[in-house]
């Protein structure tokens, strides 16, 4: 049986890196970087030795990048049935301080790159008659947080966004989610001082960080025929942080 492909935006760590190690084993698994070719390299050296794996450098941001790239693969692997946007940034400022260029390049990178992966692919699932896309929002894109006016607004627009290509795809036999994490254990998380992921902590009913894992699990569920029937969904990974 021909294995299924899945491209990963930004997955040369962290949550992507879980997630396409986790799909590796039943996926051919196409990592996407921007800058850091050598955490690819280390991620593409993890992933389960039985798939054709590859990764591929590209500015999600730069729509013709985008479609070059989408075209490379299918015309390498003959399909592509899975498309995980994990790409993002965070610039965080208050909003007085917030520069121009801060909140442009957040918007960029998460709302236009999840874009232009989305425009690009949909072409070739079109055609294929099938799909599965998973968008990566957060808690933030559903109840806001200080600090971060820009990264808000660009996963408020995945969520918003997730919704009305489901709507549109869904005839077309193409299922697009959004996993929307909420504090996950990362080297982001890491140096924060104690008192403040005390705090954090206290504020999530499960009293705990989340694992990367937990929301690549999900992701790959989404991935699967196990969620056939579900599209325009958004699923929070945050140990009941958003009600």
């Amino acid at each position: 049986m021909e294995r299924k492909t899945a491209f990963i935006s930004g997955a040369s760590r962290g949550i992507g890196e879980a997630i396409a190690i986790t799909l590796s084993k039943e996926y051919d698994v196409i990592i996407n970087y921007a800058n850091s070719e050598a955490g690819a390299k280390a991620v593409l050296a993890k992933l389960d030795p039985s798939g054709k794996h590859k990764m591929m450098q590209c500015d999600v941001a730069n729509e013709q990048d985008v479609k070059e790239m989408m075209d490379t693969i299918v015309k390498e692997y003959g399909h592509l049935d899975v498309v995980v946007n994990n790409a993002g940034i965070t610039k965080d400022n208050l909003l007085l301080r917030m520069r121009e260029e801060e909140f442009d390049d957040v918007i960029r990178i998460n709302l236009k790159g999840t874009y232009n992966c989305i425009r690009h692919v949909a072409r070739i699932m079109m055609k294929q008659r099938h799909g599965k896309i998973v968008n990566m929002a957060s808690v933030v894109g559903l109840c806001g947080n200080i600090g971060q006016v820009n990264y808000a607004a660009s996963k408020g627009g995945v969520i918003a966004m997730t919704k009305a290509v489901a709507k549109e795809l869904a005839p077309r036999g193409i299922n697009v989610n959004a996993v929307a994490p909420g504090f996950i254990q990362t080297a982001m998380t890491d140096t924060l001082s104690e008192d403040v992921q005390a705090n954090a902590k206290n504020n999530i009913p499960m009293k705990k960080f989340g694992s990367v894992q937990d929301v690549a699990n999900v992701v790959k569920f989404l991935c699967s025929e196990d969620s056939d029937y579900i599209t325009g969904q958004v699923i929070a990974v945050d140990g009941g942080m958003v009600m």
